[in-house]
């Protein structure tokens, strides 16, 4: 079976650019999708959303829609990569194990996610994130 792979904010801005195939998805919640801020070029699918922030049953469908119009392939050699990113790397983890499950083959977590760890003063996007390191980002 195939794993996630990990990869810095950096690096998985490198591989959007290199690969005008993949998808990038944001499974933070569309609150925090729109009023946070996002990626440039994130589609938002919600893994876990209000109002009652249970996990999205159709994220698998969702995410197949994106991929050749909701035909996955089955060539793991060919397969078009999906990057996730959340907050801070662990929601995305999550939906990433779902996707491979039901038969992704290129699944990338971006590691320190959107805004990164929680410093000493409980804030976000000081010590690492893909805010923190400069990529890309708009906001609502």
């Amino acid at each position: 079976m195939n794993a996630i792979k990990s990869i810095t904010p950096k690096a998985a801005f490198d591989l959007i650019e290199q690969e005008p195939r993949a998808i990038f998805v944001d499974v933070r919640s569309s609150m925090e999708f729109l009023f946070v801020g996002h990626p440039k070029g994130a589609i938002n699918i919600a893994w876990i959303d209000e109002p009652d922030w249970s996990i999205n049953p159709d994220f698998v469908k969702q995410v197949r829609k994106l991929v050749l119009g909701g035909v996955h392939e089955q060539d793991s050699n060919d397969s078009v990569p999906v990057i996730l990113i959340c907050r801070s790397g662990v929601r995305s983890l999550d939906a990433g194990e779902i996707l491979l499950q039901a038969g992704f083959s290129r699944v990338y977590n971006v590691l320190e996610g959107f805004e990164g760890a929680l410093n000493a003063n409980h804030q976000r996007s000081t010590v690492g994130g893909w805010r923190f390191h400069g990529l890309p980002w708009e906001q609502c």
